[in-house]
């Protein structure tokens, strides 16, 4: 296969991890997030700071930004999670902008010009079975009594809280998972590319990845899948015919068609699993079968 569709392929797996954070965060528990791509920052540059200025291995640099990103979104969660109504959604655009100035601004880490040489070695081969395990880990997670908390939450808060549901506790759960991830596709991207600036992390990004969610669908893994299977190539499939610059104009198009013809997104709350799969092409069977009786009578 053509090397630069690999690479299509490996950015694709990497956001999707992110997309995926976005997913527990906002589809699963309905915390909206305008500020994902800060912590996705957080995870690449203290990656690329462990790897390149501390001479530590990969993979303890991925393990680093990954945590980092989730103890940053934990403590920022702590104070911001106890606001009520659209406060929260806009403290995480604050923050997000907020991470990428001071990036911008911390001539350490090359300021606005990024910071280069932090260290290759990520392929495809590698980012598809850190993304088989994490959608393998959040459908565990989400069949758990833990995972139907948090849906619970989305559902009626109100009702997960007289049912004896620790409202904070769960909200912070969402949050540090989804923060995690945001961080391990933001350090998997930084040393794919070998290279990070702050302008890879604006709000359009965070936009990009509720974008994605919306799409899918709330409340459905596949969903989220699907849509950044679609969504993340389409800016080089546009390059292909001139229209990169339309990109975020066909996202819109695709939002508004999505929520008048299919409010509940591409899979709605529905997942795509071995059984389904089987039963679909079962019920094919059968009406291919009827259809044959009703020719031969």
């Amino acid at each position: 296969m053509n090397s630069y569709w690999i690479g299509i392929m490996t950015q694709t797996g990497i956001y999707l991890l992110a997309v995926l954070g976005v997913c527990i965060l906002t589809g699963f528990t309905g915390l909206f997030s305008f500020g994902h791509a800060g912590f996705m920052a957080i995870g690449g540059y203290v990656s690329a700071i462990a790897v390149k200025f501390g001479d530590l291995p990969l993979p303890v640099g991925l393990l680093l930004g990954t945590a980092a990103a989730a103890l940053v979104g934990i403590a920022i969660g702590t104070p911001t999670l106890k606001l009520r109504g659209d406060y929260f959604l806009i403290a995480t655009l604050g923050i997000g902008e907020a991470i990428r100035m001071i990036l911008e601004n911390w001539e350490f880490v090359g300021g606005a010009k990024g910071l280069t040489d932090v260290g290759s070695g990520i392929s495809f081969p590698l980012v598809l079975c850190i993304d088989i395990l994490v959608i393998f880990m959040l459908a565990n997670f989400l069949r758990s009594k833990h995972g139907r908390n948090c849906i619970a939450i989305r559902e009626n808060e109100t009702a997960a809280r007289a049912m004896g549901i620790n409202i904070f506790r769960y909200k912070l759960l969402a949050m540090g998972i989804s923060c995690a991830l945001a961080g391990l596709a933001g350090a998997l991207l930084g040393h794919y590319m070998n290279y990070l600036q702050p302008t890879m992390f604006n709000s359009v990004k965070s936009n990009e990845l509720l974008i994605m969610v919306i799409m899918g669908g709330f409340g459905s893994l596949t969903g989220s899948i699907i849509s950044a299977l679609i969504l993340v190539p389409l800016p080089e499939v546009l390059r292909i015919g001139s229209a990169q610059e339309w990109r975020m104009v066909v996202y819109g198009l695709l939002v508004v068609l999505i929520i008048l013809f299919k409010p509940t997104g591409l899979m709605g709350y529905r997942e795509l699993t071995i059984r389904g799969i089987r039963n679909f092409f079962r019920k094919i069977g059968m009406l291919f079968r009827k259809q044959a009786a009703r020719k031969e009578e």
